[in-house]
């Protein structure tokens, strides 16, 4: 019998149970999530619209075809992948770890993810993609599961699986293991080091308690024979192989993975940061002064001249060279950039960040917020009248529209447009994510759109821009009366700005030129004709402010070497410095994830009172 107190190994095993359970429990769930195709049917959908593309060696029939056809149609979708009704087992848990149909259909911004074997795809999809016919010939496994990943945005809302019972899988091929795994998004070596890690895990459990440890071993064991126990869609043709042999075919699999040929880079092109570093070094041939304009002497919120110097940092996004002083205001608390960056700054300090080199970077970081972008427009929902939808929604700011793509989910009758600087909006429209893309400036544009919204979202904007004044103006004027702006900011008086100081992220140099306490933002828009209806903290917090710091402490102590903008390049002591302090991080990453986690419970109880490092602001523009 399991005895709690005989030491920490009898829990051990009991924590790998119950892990193993849980992990099975939930690959079970997702494979029947995933439908099935439906058998002949009497109807005959049209094929014209629609492409199969399929991998080397997949040869689905015509039934099968057009039964996915006919399930595309019915569901709506423009995308679907076909997972082949005897898909190999070790095949199947790694797509299933990696993809959970349920979130596929709820959350547009979920990673495309497919078992590389045929793909269903409308001709509005490949158009609008701009995919030439011959990128969709010729293609292996990771080939087309990256081609996926590479559709799946401009079909958010129309992507599925399903599984297709007569499409036979292509026997797996050891050559390519180490490339569909890196499509599938498993990084290998840090991958391979947890099950290392699994592995030592294991071993204590069963040298220490010897029963509990071999339990938790053969649970391990039959997990791909209990994952497609009972009504299964998928029945893999090696699951008696698969599993009792599991042990050894898993450490002989990931052997071959570490040990094959490194994969070839993406087809699709990739910029070269060297090709770059000439013309960073011309940017800054002459110096920095002319990235900066004149020290102002005054409050640019209040006109005070009661100021005080809040931090002197340099750049600790992206490394670049300056330095960037902070300065608030006694009287109303309004912190701002001093001086402030001039246009030329301006575009030497966003160029590489929102797109070219850091473009897969910043998309990426914000397809995993889905939560805060359906929380703002959940707080819309809450305070309109019952059964009524805005008609048209202006996202000043989109980037590349995720937050419109998500707020559909909320308001489906909504109509949503975006208006941006870069050229990621006009990606956002012809992804379907937006329906007009507006590049400019908001004030140059508002009179072009005035009262031509019900409703303005400016989340993580307005801190930007070098005149929160007249922005306010343009969304007042874009509004028709009755009509709702929701602005989200980071709160400059939470805790964490004065415990972090210069490594707080919200602070976010040389980018933001403003951080407005709520008290300011709420009287600037009152005497806009706006009464502000309401007001969230806790819900607002992004739990970054740890991690934040400790990213920003890596970059300020080793910036990046193969970066253009870092003088001198990537020399070998640079790299072996960059490793180290990389490394070193790691632990540090660790707590600060705990950290984060901890402050955003905080900030639920405790936002209003500083526990928050963003707030969002919703205010209804006054009739007449």
């Amino acid at each position: 019998m399991l005895n709690p107190i005989a030491g920490p190994f009898p829990w051990l095993a009991l924590l790998i149970g119950l892990g193993l359970v849980g992990g099975t429990r939930t690959l079970r769930r997702r494979l029947r999530a995933l439908p099935s195709l439906a058998g002949p049917s009497t109807d005959e959908p049209p094929l014209d619209a629609w492409t199969c593309v399929t991998a080397i060696g997949v040869r689905p029939n015509e039934s099968t075809i057009r039964a996915a056809v006919a399930h595309a149609e019915q569901h709506r979708l423009l995308l679907l992948d076909l997972v082949p009704g005897d898909l190999p087992a070790d095949e199947l848990l790694t797509l299933l770890h990696r993809l959970d149909p349920d979130r596929i259909r709820r959350d547009p911004l979920a990673r495309g993810r497919g078992a590389g074997h045929a793909l269903l795809v409308h001709e509005d999809v490949l158009r609008r993609a701009a995919v030439p016919a011959a990128e969709l010939t010729d293609l292996d496994s990771p080939d087309l599961i990256r081609l996926i990943a590479r559709l799946r945005p401009f079909a958010a809302h129309a992507t599925g699986h399903a599984v297709a019972p007569e499409l036979p899988a292509t026997r797996p091929d050891p050559t390519l293991r180490k490339r569909r795994l890196r499509a599938m998004g498993v990084p290998v070596w840090p991958t391979l080091i947890g099950n290392l890690g699994e592995a030592a895990a294991y071993t204590g459990a069963c040298v220490t308690t010897p029963f509990w440890g071999a339990l938790a071993f053969l649970a391990m064991w039959v997990q791909p024979y209990a994952v497609v126990v009972g009504r299964s869609p998928v029945r893999p043709r090696d699951l008696g192989r698969a599993t009792g042999l599991r042990p050894i075919l898993a450490g002989w699999r990931w052997l071959r993975a570490v040990s094959g040929p490194r994969p070839a880079r993406a087809a699709e092109p990739v910029m070269d940061p060297a090709a770059l570093r000439p013309e960073y070094a011309r940017s800054v041939a002459n110096g920095l002064d002319t990235f900066f304009e004149d020290r102002r002497k005054t409050c640019p919120w209040c006109g005070s001249s009661r100021l005080v110097v809040r931090s002197r940092i340099g750049d600790h996004l992206q490394g670049k060279p300056g330095r960037f002083t902070l300065e608030r205001c006694r009287d109303c608390a309004h912190v701002f950039q001093n001086p402030r960056l001039s246009l030329a700054g301006l575009e030497y300090y966003y160029r590489d960040f929102y797109d070219g080199l850091g473009g897969p970077g910043a998309e990426a970081l914000f397809g995993t917020m889905s939560r805060t972008y359906r929380g703002r427009a959940e707080l819309l929902r809450r305070h309109l009248p019952a059964d009524a939808a805005p008609r048209a929604w202006l996202d000043v700011g989109t980037g590349h529209a995720h937050m419109c793509v998500v707020a559909r989910t909320v308001l489906p009758d909504t109509v949503f447009d975006g208006l941006d600087m870069g050229d990621g909006v006009e990606e956002a429209e012809r992804r379907g994510w937006i329906r007009t893309a507006y590049r400019g400036q908001f004030p140059d544009l508002a009179d072009d759109l005035a009262g031509g919204y019900d409703v303005v979202g400016m989340h993580h904007y307005l801190e930007h821009t070098r005149d929160p004044f007249a922005e306010l103006d343009a969304a007042a004027k874009v509004l028709v009366p009755g009509g709702r702006l929701l602005i989200e900011l980071p709160d400059p008086q939470c805790w964490y700005g004065r415990l972090l100081r210069g490594l707080w992220l919200p602070l976010f140099q040389p980018q933001h030129q403003h951080l407005m306490p709520w008290r300011n933002l709420e009287v600037a828009l009152n005497a806009r004709g706006f009464t502000v209806v309401a007001r969230e903290h806790g819900r607002a917090h992004q739990g970054n402010d740890f991690t934040g710091a400790v990213s920003q402490a890596l970059t300020a102590l080793g910036p990046n070497p193969a970066m253009p903008w870092v003088a001198g390049g990537p020399t070998p002591l640079r790299r072996v410095r960059r490793v180290a302090l990389v490394t070193l991080s790691v632990p540090c990453f660790v707590v600060t994830v705990l950290l984060d986690a901890v402050g955003t419970l905080l900030a639920r109880v405790a936002g209003e009172r500083g526990g928050s490092n963003a707030y969002r602001l919703l205010a209804r523009k006054d009739p007449g």
